[in-house]
């Protein structure tokens, strides 16, 4: 829970999302349609349930750069990255979505999980010239998908991504600029087409002992040429020393079943289906073209072509991390 309720609730057919997610509307009545008009690049995604954070000051990516996973110490101003903050052991504590206006960094992350990061941040000032915000009370972060034709002005920041565009606009602000974006979809949709496009989630594809190479995070939130970062050695390691004990897949699941698969339902062989688990499921939704899919954690050594059981519900495997 989060705290949070956005306005764009009394939207007509807004049916309001649980759990992390508490605060924004789950959809609109169709999901599929709002999944199709993401899709061709229409409509917008309210994620003002989401944390903001700004880091101003001279220092503030020099400062970063020792923090975060990525590389940040040269970040060219309007240049979106993702960077995660580890423990001392390398495992996953925090995901930041980061861009930079030349004045100011700004992050969005984990709805609710705000408070611990700037905790964490103020802790780690020391003589640097750094100011770090909790900025969610004052501003929102909506989503635009690709091939949007909605206009970024009235944003105090903006992420420009290959899936779209993450608008970071005054909260007091929320109702007025989106309601130029086109039709609203819901957070169903939004996670539809995040788990289509592999992309994990802290909280969801993460538990407590999750490191980066397990998710695909090495890709995307981890600059292997840098150092200094708490949990680097741990990267380090078991990118040129091991492999990662567990590994990310992609399922399709069986159409036939009524039910998704809820995030930490145990994954076992479809042959053996009383045997031992060898994973969880991690998020699961229905898509408008592949029917029912799923993420899920598994133990490294189950076989690619393995047809794996989510609860009861059969799904075939696409690799994410290579076994």
């Amino acid at each position: 829970m989060t705290g949070v309720k956005s306005p764009l609730l009394s939207l007509p057919g807004a049916v309001p999302a649980e759990g992390a997610d508490e605060g924004v509307a789950a959809h609109y009545g169709d999901i599929f349609r709002e999944q199709r008009n993401l899709a061709r690049g229409t409509g917008f995604v309210d994620l003002s349930h989401r944390g903001v954070l700004t880091v101003t000051g001279a220092d503030r990516l020099a400062w970063l750069h020792l923090l975060v996973t990525q590389h940040v110490s040269e970040l060219p101003a309007q240049q979106a990255v993702e960077a995660l903050v580890l423990s001392p052991n390398g495992h996953v504590e925090h995901a930041l979505y980061l861009v930079d206006d030349g004045t100011t960094t700004w992050a969005h992350v984990e709805p609710g999980t705000q408070g611990a990061l700037v905790a964490y941040l103020e802790s780690m000032k020391f003589f640097y010239r750094v100011e770090v915000a909790d900025a969610t009370a004052d501003y929102a972060v909506v989503h635009l998908p690709a091939g949007s034709e909605g206009s970024a002005e009235g944003a105090a920041a903006v992420r420009e991504l290959p899936y779209g565009r993450d608008l970071f606009v005054p909260r007091a602000d929320l109702e007025k600029l989106t309601a130029g974006y086109g039709p609203a979809a819901g957070i169903w949709a939004y996670e539809a087409l995040r788990i289509e496009d592999h992309r994990p989630r802290l909280g969801f594809e993460t538990d407590h002992r999750t490191i980066p190479h397990e998710v695909d995070w090495l890709r995307t939130a981890v600059h292997l040429q840098k150092g200094c970062y708490r949990g680097q050695e741990t990267v380090a390691r078991v990118h040129n020393l091991g492999r990662p004990p567990r590994r990310l897949v992609f399922l399709h699941l069986d159409g036939t079943e009524e039910t998704l698969p809820p995030h930490g339902t145990e994954v076992r062989l479809a042959s053996d289906p009383d045997g031992r688990s060898l994973g969880f499921v991690t998020s699961s939704a229905r898509h408008h073209e592949l029917g029912p899919i799923a993420l899920a954690i598994v133990k490294r050594n189950v076989p690619a072509d393995a047809v794996l059981l989510a609860g009861t519900v059969p799904g075939t495997q696409d690799v994410i991390v290579p076994q």
